[in-house]
């Protein structure tokens, strides 16, 4: 199938059937094909091959209407279907155990030509890891890498946004049409300026708890490696890190404090022989002699902190959640709190006074303060 020629209009459309029929995944499509020769035999093989498989109901194999459908949704979105076989497809993701036929991608072809690193992680994410995130993926952006995450909460987010001028991209669990979380459509449309976002699924599918796992094999098949920086024990970063490992990345991980849940997994990691990360010099000297040359790294630099006006009101619960789950064993600055909560210099110090009153905040020198 690799020809490296574009589709004309008809094979694209038979390449969408085959991939949306019923029951076809992206190992069954491969199967068919080279089991029948083309995707057209294998289209027309599909009633039978469910009799005989003993199938009590017709399948439902997608007609060329329902295809052509979709594909006009979908450009008109921005969005365009790239398969296996045509230039743009991602080279590292076609190296995959069964990668997708056909992905939609829209935004920047040239992020998903250009050497990725991918950074995930817990979606309650502390104000720590937080930084951290957004730090490694400055400095691998700046260094010349595409930043892969999943468009998630917390670290995943973070990630994003501190790599939207140097490029980055979103994996989706659902189709282009069906953002989640909902509250980052915003984000990917800034994603889409120098990066891109990209999905295996239908264009108005809306993902449901399985599809995260099968998405989290796009974002570590997409890079050279995968950072993971915060994650419990039960995660799904941890899936990502798996995967990774059986596609033959580099696995790497940040020490988070034993103390904190949100670290178990990323320590665990580390026991079961993944690098240890502390800045983004360690990813680069791992990676380096997979490209076969040399990166240079910038100089670092603290990102400029752009606090909000104090408002002199009382925090409300939310803001109050918000702000202690950003806290964790691991000491963060009053500043960064400020700046990763959204809430106003008044109101943080409002609440930590609450928690320190109630025996629950230590406080340590030069403005950094910890949950116990």
């Amino acid at each position: 199938m690799d020809s490296g020629a574009r589709l004309d209009e008809e094979d694209r459309l038979d390449w969408l059937r085959l991939i949306r029929s019923d029951n076809v995944g992206p190992r069954t499509f491969h199967d068919l094909v080279s089991h029948y020769g083309g995707i057209g035999p294998a289209l027309g093989a599909l009633p039978a091959l469910a009799r005989h498989g003993g199938s009590n109901r017709p399948l439902r194999i997608v007609s060329r209407e329902q295809a052509k459908v979709e594909l006009t949704a979908a450009r008109a979105a921005g969005v365009e279907f790239i398969a296996l076989n045509e230039p743009g497809y991602p080279s590292r993701l076609k190296m995959i155990e069964d990668p997708p036929p056909i992905v939609a991608v829209r935004g920047s072809s040239d992020a998903l030509s250009r050497p990725s690193i991918a950074i995930v992680g817990s979606r309650n994410a502390s104000a720590a890891g937080v930084k951290f995130a957004e730090r490694i993926a400055r400095d691998l952006g700046e260094a010349g890498f595409v930043i892969v995450s999943g468009l998630a909460r917390g670290i995943d987010a973070a990630a994003h946004r501190a790599s939207l001028a140097t490029g980055t991209v979103g994996v989706l669990a659902g189709g282009h049409a069906r953002i989640y979380p909902p509250e980052h459509t915003g984000l990917l449309e800034k994603i889409e300026i120098n990066g891109a976002a990209i999905s295996e699924m239908p264009f108005a599918w809306e993902p449901r708890a399985h599809d995260f796992p099968r998405r989290n094999r796009l974002i570590s098949g997409l890079s050279l490696g995968v950072v993971v920086v915060e994650a419990a024990r039960r995660s799904g970063s941890l899936i990502t890190a798996r995967l990774a490992g059986e596609q033959g990345r580099e696995v790497f991980a940040v020490p988070g404090s034993p103390l904190d849940p949100r670290s178990e997994g990323a320590n665990g990691l580390l026991k079961q022989g993944a690098t240890p990360v502390t800045e983004a010099a360690d990813v680069i000297a791992a990676i380096e002699p997979i490209l076969g040359r040399s990166i240079e790294l910038p100089s670092a630099q603290e990102p400029s902190q752009q606090l909000l006006d104090a408002s002199g009101a009382e925090p409300g619960t939310d803001e109050r959640s918000r702000l202690i789950a950003l806290l964790g064993p691991a000491p963060v600055s009053i500043d960064d709190l400020m700046r990763l909560s959204q809430s106003s210099a008044t109101n943080v110090r409002g609440i930590l006074l609450e928690l320190e009153i109630a025996g629950r905040l230590a406080r340590h020198g030069a403005g950094l303060v910890s949950l116990l």
